[in-house]
């Protein structure tokens, strides 16, 4: 057709110029259309009947995260009123496939942020504020902690004196000189030194007070001279009863095991069988945290599992030699009830702290499922755990204990669930016999189970300890063996024969293993790169790499791997956090400043190595407390110290008035407990014993400061103590005892 003349000049090229963008539209659309139908089909295969259970756990859990967060303590009665209208609404859409989930998940969340106003409202007690140099108090011991230098005891208070004290804790825990603790139950008359429980050493570091409070603890500190002991009589009521008779038998257990077992091996077997594990020294402890060996000295899922399961291999192989038995009866059923019961002993006997409890809690679950013949290791049977023990102890959602062995029991359920049989059903070759013979496939189990669980708690080891350890595979591979084997089967026969007497020939066995895990220990720890060192991030990094965690192992379809591409984004963002330019103490007598070199150097005018532990732990520093290079710029005189800051900034730190007025002319910031003059010219840092932000960390910005404060501002939590007027002691009349006094370098960091 011809258009004036002129052709098809302008019908082609808008017919060519078309095609391809039509075709180009046509292909993205089927490209999107096609990646809508996968993901629409990977979230229905994550969201298929059963597998949205765990995630109950996980809401669950995070409800009680963000009752923590709260900056004023809530009111009980909201969280239930939330969790009640969840409740309704929930089962009001329980038949819509989208509605009912969604409302489950958050009705899980309020019902945890309403747990932890309750367990807050049943534990709710006294909290000291200040320190009280001398007070009189009588009462029971609840609990009693053998450690390297000195002795620690838990008194439930009966009476407490102190001239004008307001606030008197129902519970304290006081150090004593070593050896001189007395035994669970004793009534006692101490006097001692009071301090509040001890606050986070820095911003965002671990609130040790609020471990105390829910542990009914509401102050610190150490005895005074002597130790009376009251009446032996029985002490009242049935949970003090119950405490003194397993801490007699623990303390029995104990004995024993010292008696036949010296040094670091007995400490460690007592650790293994009874829980106690304050007494080891410090390099083979440290050794074993470096070597990633430490798990051994935690009764956990670990332990639980190697008593359980010797127990039930005993009792059903001793059962099958009895043809009538194994012909008629269900005999696994009864050897599992066995091994229920010696779990249930071992967990009483051990302690029972919060690892423990979760351990017992998935082991018990298994056993159950023995019994009832049902599938016992899945990931409903540790999200039944995780909700058993938030439920009795949500304060443990926070504690790095829990969140370590959750993580890495639900990584290696996860990887046995998906990888065993695959693992398993290894094709029956030549050389797959030959491995099976050797044992190729436990080592190779073994490695497997050391990545998975070594791999799952590195984010939490990184937060709360800083370190990393490189070379933990290696040492599981090379102690762990031994330790089952070994160690842990000789411990049990001692035990066992102890009530014959028979049991010192097994303690020397067992202790033959011990070594060998120590020497382990030891070697890895001495190679080179043995600690990696890891400066102190947010929170922000830890809840992302833990959603990247959850991704991975909760979630069945391919959208699992975004939980990898979390955990890169948690690592990067955790490496990216800037670090302090000044870390100063609550009190204000302790200040670690950032010099020229990069590092921190540090000014007091009190000795406390702990706290500066912790400083340089968080700066993944290697130098110790004591190390001399630490005082390197820190110029120091009576009225105080001055340090010069990384971009030549000066910083005093005052101890007595008189330095104030020259401190506010020549010093960009200046650190005091006192009040300091007007118009100073200084960025001033007011702290002293009554000062409520704790610790405070500053952050270059710019010409100036930012300050972050470990308690800021209007936060009131019930852990953060009460004020109170602690006057001059009252006098005291000693009654002669045992001196139970400690010296200054057995004391803790919150004695």
């Amino acid at each position: 057709m011809v258009d004036g003349g002129r052709g098809r000049t302008r019908t082609w090229p808008e017919v060519t110029a078309a095609r391809p963008a039509t075709a180009w539209s046509g292909a993205a659309a089927r490209l999107i259309e096609q990646t809508g139908r996968r993901l629409r089909s990977w979230a229905q295969t994550d969201t298929a009947p059963g597998r949205l259970v765990p995630w109950l756990a996980v809401a669950y859990g995070a409800g009680i995260v963000l009752y923590f967060t709260a900056g004023q303590e809530p009111a009980w009665w909201a969280g239930v009123a939330v969790s009640s209208v969840g409740a309704g609404a929930t089962f009001a859409v329980r038949a819509r496939p989208v509605a009912f989930p969604v409302l489950l998940g958050l009705t899980a969340i309020g019902c945890g942020f309403a747990t932890g106003t309750l367990r807050g409202v049943i534990v709710g007690h006294s909290v000291l504020a200040y320190t009280a140099p001398s007070v009189a108090i009588s009462g029971y011991v609840e609990v009693r902690e053998d450690r390297e230098r000195s002795d620690r005891i838990v008194v439930r208070v009966e009476k407490m004196e102190a001239a004008r004290l307001r606030v008197r804790p129902d519970r304290v825990r006081l150090s004593v000189r070593k050896g001189t603790a007395p035994a669970v139950g004793s009534r006692v008359s101490l006097k001692a030194r009071l301090n509040p429980p001890l606050q986070p050493l820095r911003p965002g570091g671990y609130d040790f007070a609020r471990d105390l409070y829910f542990q009914g603890i509401g102050a610190t500190g150490f005895v005074l001279g002597h130790i009376k002991l009251e009446d032996s009589s029985p002490p009242p009521g049935f949970w003090l009863r119950y405490a003194a008779a397993i801490g007699g038998i623990r303390d029995g257990i104990d004995e024993r095991i010292r008696s036949a077992i010296s040094g670091d091996r007995g400490s460690i077997a007592s650790a293994v069988i009874t829980g106690k594990r304050d007494a080891i020294s410090a390099p083979v402890n440290d050794a074993m945290y470096i070597s990633s060996l430490a798990h051994v000295l935690s009764i956990s899922g670990y332990h639980m599992a190697v008593v359980a399961g010797v127990v039930f291999f005993v009792l059903r192989a001793g059962l099958a030699l009895i043809p009538q038995l194994a012909n008629r009866q269900p005999i696994k059923k009864w050897a599992a009830l066995g091994a229920l019961c010696a779990a249930t002993f071992y967990l009483l006997l051990s302690g029972a702290e919060v690892a423990t409890q979760r351990s017992y809690i998935m082991t018990a679950v298994v056993l159950a499922g023995v019994i009832f013949d049902r599938p016992a290791l899945t990931l409903r049977t540790i999200s039944v755990a995780a909700l058993a023990v938030l439920l009795f102890h949500p304060e443990a959602v926070v504690h790095p204990s829990f969140q370590m062995s959750f993580a890495a029991t639900l990584a290696l359920v996860a990887g046995y669930e998906r990888g065993l049989p695959w693992f398993s059903n290894v094709p029956d070759t030549s050389l797959g016999a030959r491995m099976a013979l050797w044992g190729g496939r436990e080592v190779a189990g073994l490695v497997v189970a050391s990545l998975l669980a070594g791999l799952a708690t590195t984010p939490y080891a990184a937060f709360h300890f800083h370190r990393l350890a490189p070379y933990g595979v290696l040492a599981n591979l090379l102690a762990m063996p031994v330790v089952s084997a070994w160690v842990m089967p000789a411990g049990m026969l001692a035990v066992f024969a102890m009530p014959f007497g028979f049991d010192g020939l097994f303690w020397n066995i067992m202790a033959s293993g011990i070594d060998w895990m120590i020497a382990v220990a030891l070697w890895v720890s001495s190679l080179p790169g043995a600690v990696g060192r890891v400066c102190a991030f947010g929170i922000g990094p830890l809840v992302l790499g833990s959603g990247g965690l959850l991704a991975v192992c909760l979630l069945r379809s391919p959208l699992r791997w975004s939980g990898a591409g979390l955990a890169a984004a948690a690592a990067l963002w955790a490496a990216m956090t800037a670090q302090p330019a000044i870390y100063i103490s609550g009190d204000g007598q302790i200040a670690a400043i950032r010099n020229r070199d990069g590092e921190l150097s540090v000014a007091k005018a009190r000795n406390d190595d702990f706290i500066v532990k912790e400083w340089l732990a968080a700066d993944a520093d290697r130098r110790n407390a004591s190390d001399a290079s630490l005082g390197a710029g820190i110029v120091c005189d009576r009225a105080g110290c001055i340090a010069t800051l990384f971009d030549g900034t000066l910083v005093a730190l005052s101890k007595d008035v008189s330095s104030l007025e020259e401190d506010c002319l020549r010093a960009g910031v200046l650190v005091t407990s006192h009040t300091p003059p007007f118009g100073c010219g200084a960025v001033v840092i007011e702290r002293g014993p009554s000062q409520a932000g704790g610790s405070v960390a500053l952050y270059r910005n710019g010409a100036g400061f930012d300050a972050v404060e470990s308690r800021p501002r209007g936060y009131s939590r019930p852990w953060t103590g009460m004020v109170a007027t602690i006057p001059a002691p009252a006098a005291i009349t000693r009654s002669p005892a045992q001196n139970a006094t400690p010296r200054p370098e057995d004391l803790g960091p919150d004695d």
